[in-house]
């Protein structure tokens, strides 16, 4: 649930995009609203609320988490103060690779994979299926930074669309996929404690 409330300031992101230009009156001054500056405005204050708001109720924010919100207050307000969509194209990207990178590091730094250290509190699997989980999520990022990269500068007129829904299918399907490879090692798991006891 937590991936899917990530989601919120894109999706608002999105139907501000989407809207057709209009002047829009509030508290006596006009603003434009649609369009990709208008909507990059909305996505810097969405992803303020929101990650605010998990701030207030949790007092704490997942490194994760952070690290997408300043990527936003900065490409996106690069975009702004440049004019240029262009910092927004990178964004994504650049938010993925730093993912995998945070991942794929904790091979190397500590005794845990980063993919157990999130989720070990709720999955026993033996070492090799967390190093092989904690891969899977290295390629999924790697693979999601340059899906966005290779749309957002190859099909301009899809990229936001791509930005959304490719990014919300490609991690819906991904969650479902690992969740298939963990069901076949949670029954694993669960079949060798009897034996061990």
């Amino acid at each position: 649930m937590k991936q899917f409330i990530d989601f919120i300031p894109l999706i608002l992101f999105f139907i501000v995009y989407k809207l057709d230009p209009r002047a829009v009156e509030l508290a006596g001054h006009t603003f434009m609203l649609g369009g990709i500056f208008s909507a990059t405005a909305v996505l810097i204050i969405g992803s303020v609320i929101v990650y605010g708001a998990i701030f207030l109720l949790q007092r704490r924010l997942e490194k994760g988490q952070w690290l997408t919100l300043v990527a936003c207050l900065v490409f996106g307000g690069m975009t702004l103060a440049f004019h240029s969509e262009t910092f927004l194209k990178w964004k994504a990207p650049v938010v993925n690779w730093l993912f995998a990178l945070a991942f794929a590091g904790s091979h190397f730094i500590g005794d845990k994979p980063l993919i157990q250290r999130v989720m070990g509190h709720a999955l026993s699997l033996p070492q090799p299926i967390w190093v092989r989980l904690n891969l899977a999520w290295v390629a999924f990022f790697l693979v999601c930074g340059f899906a966005n990269l290779f749309v957002a500068f190859t099909f301009h007129e899809i990229w936001v669309d791509f930005k959304v829904f490719g990014s919300l299918g490609m991690t819906v399907l991904f969650l479902v996929g690992q969740g298939v490879y963990l069901s076949r090692h949670l029954h694993d798991t669960e079949t060798e404690k009897p034996q061990q006891e």
